[in-house]
């Protein structure tokens, strides 16, 4: 059973005001989502985590394993109209905001696409929803706003302009995030910089609400 809705992602209009980024809800399939969501790798805190560093059940590594397929991949590229051949994916996740997360900003020059599949099982809260922003400065001047609830996927081009956050939100905000970068050395210094931080949270820990 695959866990991707690659045709509905497919079919999905490229929107390019104010950066090319796609939106799809429902992307997971329907009946797995529930366990995904539930089989969610624990995590110590706030922070990203590589999933190489936390244990995954059978069905999460299913799904990071089409993620970083090349049926997915082919996908991306198709939307984006752009070749990723040779480009190494990072998957990293996070299970909690600490009220810091979220400013406004445009991913690093290594990220070539990112790639968010959010996994909570609801979402009612006004803080923590995702803004695709028009501008460095004003999180209120958005183009899209995006509930980061189970199953819904947003992909964007990382630009000079992809500017993107969210309000301040204290607690459980879990998501996959999954990049296509410019080369092999970037996920060897991203896995070090994140086990280095993983390290220290242990001994800060991060209170959860």
């Amino acid at each position: 059973m695959a866990l991707l809705d690659l045709a509905r992602l497919r079919a999905t209009p490229l929107q390019s005001d104010p950066f090319d980024y796609l939106i799809v809800e429902d992307f997971l399939d329907e009946t797995a989502l529930p366990s995904l969501v539930d089989q969610f790798p624990a995590l110590r805190g706030h922070g990203s985590y590589p999933l190489s560093t936390v244990h995954c059940t059978p069905l999460f590594r299913q799904l990071a394993d089409e993620l970083q397929g090349p049926a997915m991949q082919a996908v991306i590229e198709d939307r984006f109209h752009l070749s990723l051949d040779g480009r190494p994916t990072m998957i990293t996740l996070r299970g909690y905001s600490d009220g810091d997360d979220g400013g406004i900003h445009t991913d690093s020059a290594s990220k070539l696409v990112t790639v968010l599949i959010y996994m909570n099982p609801g979402w009612d809260a006004a803080a923590g929803r995702l803004r695709l922003l028009r501008s460095a400065d004003d999180l209120s001047d958005y183009a899209a706003e995006i509930a980061p609830v189970g199953g819904t996927l947003v992909a964007f081009r990382r630009s000079e302009v992809s500017f993107h956050g969210h309000q301040a939100h204290v607690g459980r905000r879990q998501s996959i995030q999954l990049n296509w970068v410019t080369d092999a050395n970037v996920v060897r210094r991203e896995l070090g910089r994140h086990v280095w931080s993983a390290r220290l949270k242990k001994l800060v820990p991060f209170r959860r609400s």
